[in-house]
């Protein structure tokens, strides 16, 4: 009688607490739609951004209840039709190649420089295939796949308006996330230190990301996007849920901590496996050094984001073309395969772990930064001796670079007169390492944002803005010969009996990373379009043109109604549009292509042009008088 009745009480104490909870949730969940709308309701750009995560939270509980309902259910159809599927594969991949065969042809006949990048693409996947380990074992279903995983999302993120829209308002939400940052090291460094010196401007921005990463950890929400990338990868690709969980997770954790992810299996996967697991961490970045990159002000948050997502299925294909399976793996099913929660107890302790654990990163990232460009500089000393003595004294480092990476930059898509600088970077993030290279890039696009002359003393001072986004794609990776060491470190501990096998694949792995960064920067460039504001000083600082556009008509109409007449040669411009030895030139250019878009000879609110010749090469103007 007593275990009945105590039975009882814990069934009436149980149903109590279920209908306590039921109903704080319901109370909960209303106020907070009632919030939701309002804060809508007086101002939907404000609420954008907790409007976009509630969707969010909406559609994954949504797709969880789905699933523990009727999931089996659902599969049984979907799994008819994929094998159905599956033996029309064949068709469905030559029909696909087909039409990107097709919108290539259409698409670059308005740009024909995509078509370089396109020629850089099919370099890359030859070179890999001829130096193939195995090449009569290559798997084709696993690199197409991933590479039209990449192209795919470099399309939806550079092409659509709703991908680019949601990355670049991701990326801005970013920055200002990371912006609070400075609440931290402003209290502890000083104003003054934070918005002068480096290592405490960047380097507190490591701390704080690495914490919130570990407060993602704790709360599950990494595992649980990680698993759904690595699900996608394995499904489609066919690759083994370890190789593709670490690449997964290459996404936001670094080339040491993810391999953690699947530490357990380590010592019994395969060597193509353990392959793509270095890859990985050579083709990406972290997600707590994504903070620092976006401090140098380079590109923006958006591109580096696209640039990380669309290197993971990359570098996964790009691994078994470089080294195909040979092997039986011991992990194709993916129910083996489980990830750690981590040892917090609760999310301040996750929090606190995040910043210790960051301590060693931020020191390594510093440490590094001051040796590397020490050694550069010595380095340069050096060559510059060295060429002296033959009366070339210039001779340098990023100079050699220049001139052995540059055929490589202009395959990848970037300008002729911007390779030499581009082949630079690349030089310089392989030898040394990416912060360098990026701290680099940042320094070029200031200078062009700024409005400095292209060229000063005969070295080029910024690259078009087309050039700097392949660069950013091309950068975002931790392929260099510095990482060596970090890798092999790194997964030697956590499976020592496999330290040779490691040692035998990791410059492989690193000569197939540094290729998945540049392939993905030839992506970039077949899919590169100005968007929004033109850059007018660069766009007008080529060559005569021979037809009109849009992007033509504007800049034309920015440049007359900002010149101002001195003398028959002399113009002077405003907002952008500097004194130079160019400016002729644009004016020239403008002269002719902007009366006859306006359908005549006269430019209203401006000045009265008189077109006297017109040639491929010369257009000689007149300018009279005002109206």
């Amino acid at each position: 009688d007593d275990v009945i009745r105590h039975c009882i009480k814990c069934k009436d104490y149980y149903y109590n607490y279920i209908s306590i909870t039921i109903h704080f949730l319901s109370l909960s969940t209303a106020g907070f739609v009632a919030f939701l709308i309002t804060a809508c309701v007086m101002s939907f750009q404000r609420a954008l951004a907790l409007f976009v995560m509630t969707c969010l939270v909406l559609v994954i509980k949504i797709y969880e209840l789905i699933k523990k309902l009727w999931g089996k259910r659902i599969l049984r159809p979907v799994c008819v039709c994929v094998c159905v599927w599956w033996v029309c594969g064949r068709i469905f991949a030559l029909l696909a190649l087909g039409g990107l065969v097709a919108w290539l042809a259409i698409d670059t006949a308005k740009r024909p420089e995509q078509l370089i990048s396109f020629g850089g693409l099919c370099m890359f996947i030859i070179i890999l295939f001829v130096f193939s380990s195995h090449p009569g074992q290559v798997s084709w279903r696993a690199v197409g796949w991933g590479l039209g995983l990449q192209f795919c999302l470099g399309l939806f993120i550079i092409r659509t308006e709703p991908g680019f829209a949601a990355f670049d308002w991701l990326g801005l939400q970013i920055q200002i996330f990371l912006d609070y940052t400075k609440a931290g090291s402003g209290f502890v460094f000083g104003e003054a230190l934070i918005a002068d010196v480096f290592a405490f401007q960047a380097l507190p921005i490591v701390i704080f990301f690495s914490c919130v990463m570990s407060i993602l950890y704790y709360l599950g929400l990494m595992q649980w996007l990680i698993l759904k990338i690595a699900w996608l990868m394995q499904i489609t690709m066919g690759t083994a849920p370890t190789e593709s969980l670490s690449v997964a997770g290459n996404i936001f954790v670094g080339q040491t901590e993810a391999p953690l992810l699947i530490r357990p299996y380590l010592p019994e996967m395969t060597k193509s496996e353990i392959h793509a697991v270095m890859t990985g961490g050579y083709a990406t970045i972290a997600g707590s050094v994504l903070g620092a990159y976006i401090s140098f002000g380079v590109s923006n948050a958006s591109g580096l984001i696209a640039a990380s997502v669309m290197a993971a299925p990359c570098a996964l294909a790009l691994s078994k073309l470089s080294y195909p399976e040979v092997e039986e793996s011991k992990f194709m099913t993916e129910e083996g395969v489980k990830i750690d929660c981590g040892d917090a107890q609760n999310i301040l302790e996750a929090a606190s772990n995040g910043a210790s654990d960051s301590i060693c990163l931020v020191a390594n990232i510093a440490a590094n930064l001051i040796a590397f460009l020490a050694i550069l500089e010595f380095l340069n000393a050096g060559l510059s001796w060295i060429g002296g003595m033959v009366d070339y004294p210039e001779l340098t480092f990023e100079l050699i670079c220049s001139y052995i990476f540059m055929p490589i930059a202009f395959m990848m898509g970037a300008e002729w007169k911007d390779a030499s600088v581009m082949a630079e970077l690349i030089g310089v993030k392989l030898f040394l390492n990416e912060f360098v290279a990026f701290k680099r890039l940042s320094l070029y696009q200031e200078n062009r944002l700024n409005g400095l002359e292209e060229y000063l003393n005969g070295k080029k001072q910024w690259i078009t803005p087309r050039t700097e986004t392949i660069a950013t794609y091309a950068l975002c990776g931790f392929a260099n010969f510095s990482s060596i060491g970090i890798m092999l470190g790194g997964l030697s501990s956590m499976a020592p009996q496999r330290k040779g096998d490691m040692a035998q694949l990791v410059i492989r792995a690193l000569f197939t990373g540094t290729c998945t960064s540049l392939l993905n920067a030839c992506v970039a460039g077949i899919l590169y379009v100005p968007r929004g504001s033109v850059d007018c000083v660069s766009f007008l600082n080529g060559s005569l043109f021979n037809t009109a556009s849009s992007e033509l008509f504007g800049c034309c109409q920015d440049l007359f109604s900002r010149s101002v007449y001195l003398l028959p040669i002399l113009y002077s411009h405003s907002c952008g549009f500097s004194k130079s030895t160019h400016t002729g030139v644009r004016v020239h250019n403008a002269a002719f292509h902007f009366p006859n878009r306006l359908g005549g000879g006269e430019i209203p609110h401006g000045p009265r042009l008189t077109l006297v010749t017109w040639r491929p090469t010369t257009v000689s103007v007149e300018i009279p008088t005002f109206f």
